[in-house]
């Protein structure tokens, strides 16, 4: 069979087949160079939360590196699940990325409707950051240390109250093993994301917030909130004059908040690879380990299928959690 073309010319049909390879070729040496254009990061909460806190340093930086933009789009509400339900229905070509976070292992177990599954619609590309909780009040309202306030608390049952980033996030999950293991009644407010409440607490329109280090720490070396307390065992490097869970009489608080980095199922393998060595590499700058300190975060160098075990074992532990504590939708 012969194919005719504009200047006349013939070709055979094996001609037009090496024609047809070189441009697949072609096609796919364009695919592996990736980013050739602007990468959108969805991002479920709204600015000014934990999340946003890793995400827009690590875009300025991807920026530099790549020469393509990191757009951050912030999609909040539901505590953090209609984001992940709009990244989980993206073109699946590696530029629509999905930042979430611990609630999302944490979200299978509050939310029995959920239209994506975080481990069947994405795929795990890197663990980008690991903070540990703290428990931050508005010094105004809240005068005194952790044994002061602790005293408040168990006089005036039902009388404080304590925002979170939405029902079924880590804040609320810590806010309620808090309650658990004091033997307190505090109230939770949900908001539509860790910046919402954080924006509340330093007004005085709610008393405490169970934050993750990172949305946290700018406002507490500003001032305008005070941490009482770290969870875990050991002190935050960050904020070492902050004492942790351990030393107040909590030995078993430990709850720690992760972002990672999926990307939705069906990203091509080598955009996937490349998507890695991009993040590794942005982690890698100075500038980049300076931001993650100062907000008490480690990167998590953990492989892609290392991750992807992580989340696994993470929601299996959250749905312990839930179930232990009682925790519900309002």
């Amino acid at each position: 069979m012969n194919f005719e073309f504009e200047n006349g010319s013939r070709r055979s049909l094996l001609q037009f087949a090496a024609a047809s390879l070189a441009a697949v070729s072609l096609g796919s040496q364009a695919q592996s160079a990736w980013p050739v254009k602007p990468v959108t990061v969805i991002v479920p909460f709204p600015a000014g939360g934990g999340t946003d806190a890793f995400a827009r340093p690590l875009s300025s930086q991807f920026a530099k590196l790549t020469g393509k933009q990191l757009i951050i789009d912030n999609r909040g509400g539901a505590g953090g699940t209609l984001g992940a339900s709009i990244a989980a229905k993206a073109q699946p070509d590696g530029y629509t990325l999905f930042m979430g976070a611990v609630h999302h292992a944490i979200a299978p177990s509050m939310y029995p409707k959920l239209d994506y599954n975080i481990e069947k619609d994405f795929v795990p590309l890197a663990l980008m950051a690991n903070v540990p909780q703290v428990l931050v009040v508005n010094p105004k309202n809240i005068p005194g240390d952790f044994k002061a306030f602790l005293a408040q608390v168990r006089s005036k049952p039902g009388r404080f109250n304590y925002g979170s980033a939405g029902a079924g996030t880590s804040h609320h999950l810590a806010g309620e093993l808090f309650k658990q293991q004091t033997n307190t009644f505090i109230t939770h407010i949900p908001y539509r994301g860790a910046g919402p409440a954080l924006q509340d607490l330093i007004a005085g329109n709610v008393d405490m917030v169970f934050d993750g280090l990172g949305s946290s720490a700018a406002h507490i070396k500003g001032g305008r909130i005070k941490a009482l307390m770290v969870s875990g065992a050991k002190r935050n490097p960050a904020f070492p004059d902050v004492p942790c869970a351990a030393e107040l009489g909590l030995p078993d608080y430990t709850v720690t908040t992760w972002y990672g980095m999926w990307a939705p199922k069906g990203t091509p393998a080598d955009v996937q690879t490349r998507i890695v060595e991009d993040l590794r590499k942005v982690a890698a700058t100075d500038e980049l380990k300076t931001i993650w300190a100062s907000n008490g975060a480690e990167f998590g160098n953990l492989t892609p299928a290392q991750f992807g075990a992580f989340v696994n074992a993470e929601v299996k532990r959250w749905a312990a959690v839930v179930k232990a504590s009682g925790a519900s939708l309002e």
